[in-house]
């Protein structure tokens, strides 16, 4: 998955051998019972990109531009376990990496048989793959959701999350209202609740303590995913934007790429739960990164938004 954007670092993926067949988007069927909150944001316009000075050379964080957003209702949360499970049992829906057979998971938080590890994923040995490690479960064959409804969905492909979008009468959000609702009306500012660092005053955001990839002291509780509603929101209202996992949008990695081609770099913004400052610092407003729309991992999910009228 090595980009040249340095997303192998901490966002695992095993792209398919062959070409993905495109999903077929379901039908609009309304909200789920167990969809977030919405949070509505109301049009405006701020600074997109890098003011902190660590941008990631190659992640495009920068030049600094004002951009104009339209208002927009987005997901007060990651869409969790349950209202993943809700759409699945609705449609009979197959993710990724369900029909795949494998998924990355992290090396310490694998929950399989020996036979069930196939490895190492290519260029990044803290991912193993592993056969059976699908939504249901995250951490291998031999994990579970039980206690996970309130945490956020993972193992999702962009395709999978789109699929679920649609079903809800929803879409991804664009990178500009991703970047905008995490910056929680604090225009310039490094994480979404200004520039303190991460662990000021205790920790406000679910990350990696200790010595990566091999010791995580879990100061802030959690080795993987916390409960969507964990730590503090935002001005406006959004739990969790940076840190705990990776969320999709739907722009492609590259501005001029083909928004049809279902192998084009999709773009992933906040961070989770394996970034640390010492090699990652991505858990702030204006980083990003990027992998294929087919790719799942332990560390993805995403949130949805829709438009709203003038």
């Amino acid at each position: 998955m090595d980009d040249g954007s340095g997303a192998q670092c901490c966002a695992g993926g095993v792209p398919r051998t062959s070409p993905a067949e495109p999903r077929t988007p379901m039908a609009a069927t309304g909200r789920a019972e167990h969809h977030p909150a919405e949070v509505l944001v109301a049009a405006g316009q701020f600074a997109m990109g890098d003011s902190s000075g660590d941008a990631n050379p190659g992640d495009a964080e920068l030049p600094i531009r004002r951009v104009d957003v339209a208002a927009f209702g987005i997901d007060s949360t990651s869409v969790t376990n349950a209202a993943f499970a809700e759409f699945v049992a609705a449609t009979g829906y197959v993710t990724d990496a369900e029909d795949l057979g494998i998924s990355p998971v992290f090396h310490l938080a694998v929950r399989a048989d020996d036979r069930d590890v196939l490895g190492a994923a290519s260029g990044t040995p803290w991912w193993a793959v592993v056969r059976g490690a699908d939504w249901r479960h995250p951490a291998g064959p031999l994990s579970s959701l039980d206690g996970l409804d309130d945490h956020p969905v993972v193992q999702v492909t962009w395709r999978d999350a789109t699929a679920y979008a649609a079903w809800c009468g929803r879409r991804l959000p664009s990178e500009a209202e991703w970047e905008y609702a995490s910056r929680g009306g604090l225009d310039g500012a490094k994480y979404p609740w200004g520039d303190a660092e991460v662990d000021e005053g205790g920790w406000r955001a679910n990350i990696w303590q200790g010595r990566f990839p091999t010791v995580n002291t879990c100061e802030d509780g959690y080795l993987t995913t916390a409960p969507v509603h964990t730590f503090a929101p935002n001005g406006y209202g959004l739990w969790q934007s940076v840190g705990n996992v990776w969320e999709w949008c739907h722009d492609t990695w590259l501005p001029d790429a083909d928004q049809a081609d279902p192998e084009a770099l999709r773009v992933m913004r906040g961070g989770s739960y394996l970034c640390h400052i010492s090699y990652c610092n991505r858990y702030r407003n204006s980083a990003r990164t990027s992998t294929t729309a087919d790719s799942a991992s332990g560390n993805v999910g995403f949130r949805t938004v829709r438009s709203l009228a003038p």
